[in-house]
């Protein structure tokens, strides 16, 4: 399996509105740093998995509407804990339909799996993978 991952970051206030969260219940910001990891099973002629830039360029986009947000004002997101896992499967689901569109070119059509992983600090992280 060969995969092309990229990163970049977004900065975000929530509330955890549960007792297990602790002082997290409160507002608070968090500062994620974001790798996304696109899949194939094969090389394109050229050698590549996929476009390097389409994957940069579909991750930003992707982080765009949640960067400096409150995601508890945020409409989609009303009623749901926005926890690490949580915002992985979101900006996943968002990712997959970028592929699903061809947003990721003519290499977009190999992408057979993807991972969204969210590092909250330097000692812990979290991810969501899954096949296409």
């Amino acid at each position: 399996m060969f995969a092309v991952e990229v990163r970049d970051h977004i900065m975000i206030a929530h509330s955890l509105p549960r007792p297990v969260f602790g002082p997290a219940q409160g507002m608070h910001g968090a500062t994620f740093v974001v790798d996304a990891a696109f899949f194939t099973r094969e090389l394109d002629e050229d050698g590549l998995a996929i476009d390097i830039g389409l994957a940069t360029t579909a991750l930003s986009e992707a982080l765009k509407p949640l960067n400096y947000q409150n995601l508890d004002e945020l409409e989609q997101f009303k009623g749901k804990v926005t926890t690490t896992e949580f915002l992985a499967k979101h900006i996943f689901d968002v990712l997959a339909e970028g592929v699903a569109k061809g947003e990721l070119g003519s290499g977009g059509k190999r992408i057979c799996r993807l991972r969204v992983l969210l590092h909250e600090s330097h000692a812990a992280r979290g991810w969501y993978e899954a096949d296409l």
